[in-house]
């Protein structure tokens, strides 16, 4: 298949997974190369440490006070006395949400939630302990809404190869599931971030030097329609994909990354991905929201591409069923070469 031929291929009928497809090609052999080199990841760790200091409001050290750590996947709970400097130090913490207490004489408690990445080193600083009154009351745990938005900032500065957005991959297994509406704020973050315009530009500049889709002609007036049909497939399968058809199914439009077990069940998992989905309930589910995406794109780009261009029934279904294949080694690539080769991946103890 030509470079043109696929780029059309995995433009015209898939949402942000050919894209990381396209960022390997266009990437070259100056990618390929720095991933011959790279030595396998270490596998990630399901845990992590946590370490924190605690004062009183004169930031005075406070040894004895009590610390409770809680988890609520699996049920976890532990708890720690501070030392003479005020620290207090948990190991082999289970990753994801947590929620700390801490106590100690006169004091009012303090309560709160934070987020524990696989394999951090998560060092939460001073934790300050008021003095108490008859009117105290301390509850600032964070909600799952408000834990899932620190977590998508996190993945909104992930990039391949630190330009091309991967946005829709979770590196913490353990993420708390999207609301709708942070469902379409992560569409919309891809949609519109100026690389994924100039990715669009660049795919109209081939199509025009091939004479692609000839039914748009050539000069200027060829190449706007070019692009604009570009950024129509694009558009159209990362909403459809990437937040219509999840918030319909009460699904994860994410990738998982796994990082752990043997290459081969790794391989397993990210290829089985193309076709199961993890739901808002935490549990793995047909690829609804994927599966229709590939395909309605692909008829949908039907309206407005010329019409000795566009697809039988037959053949869209045809090239939705080709689309699942690049969704799966979308995510083979993903499982194995694209965290070595991002920016803005949370990488502590990895």
């Amino acid at each position: 298949m030509t470079l043109e031929g696929f780029l059309r291929e995995a433009n015209r009928g898939r949402r942000w997974r050919a894209w990381l497809l396209l960022a390997a090609v266009l990437a070259g052999a100056g990618v390929g190369a720095r991933a011959q080199a790279l030595p396998e990841a270490p596998q990630m760790a399901a845990t992590g440490t946590i370490t924190g200091t605690v004062t009183d409001a004169d930031g005075r050290l406070l040894q004895g006070a009590r610390v409770v750590l809680s988890c609520g996947r699996p049920a976890f709970e532990r708890s720690a006395t501070t030392d003479e400097t005020g620290d207090f130090r948990f190991e082999g913490v289970p990753a994801g949400e947590f929620r700390l207490t801490i106590v100690a004489t006169n004091l009012a408690p303090v309560v709160d939630a934070e987020v524990l990445q696989a394999g951090e080193d998560l060092e939460l600083g001073a934790m300050v302990l008021n003095v108490a009154s008859a009117t105290t009351t301390v509850d600032v745990t964070k909600t799952r809404e408000e834990i899932a938005e620190t977590e998508i900032h996190q993945q909104e500065k992930q990039r391949i190869a630190g330009l091309v957005p991967n946005f829709f991959v979770s590196y913490n297994w353990d993420a708390q599931p999207l609301t709708r509406k942070q469902k379409f704020e992560l569409d919309a973050k891809t949609l519109y971030d100026p690389v994924s315009v100039l990715i669009n530009a660049g795919i109209a500049g081939i199509q025009q030097a091939d004479n692609a889709f000839p039914g748009f002609r050539q000069g200027a007036s060829g190449y706007f329609k070019r692009f604009g049909s570009s950024y129509a497939d694009f558009a159209i399968g990362t909403t459809l994909g990437g937040a219509v058809l999840p918030a319909l199914f009460h699904q994860d439009p994410r990738y998982f990354y796994k990082g752990t077990g043997t290459k081969k069940e790794r391989a397993l998992y990210a290829l089985s991905t193309a076709v199961r989905q993890r739901g808002d309930n935490g549990k793995w589910q047909v690829a609804y929201s994927s599966i229709l995406g590939d395909v309605a794109s692909g008829a949908i780009s039907n309206l407005y591409y010329p019409a000795s261009d566009r697809q039988g029934a037959t053949l869209t279904l045809e090239n939705g069923l080709l689309s699942i294949v690049f969704d799966g080694v979308g995510n083979l690539i993903q499982e194995f070469l694209f965290k070595s080769v991002s920016s803005g991946v949370k990488k502590s103890g990895n």
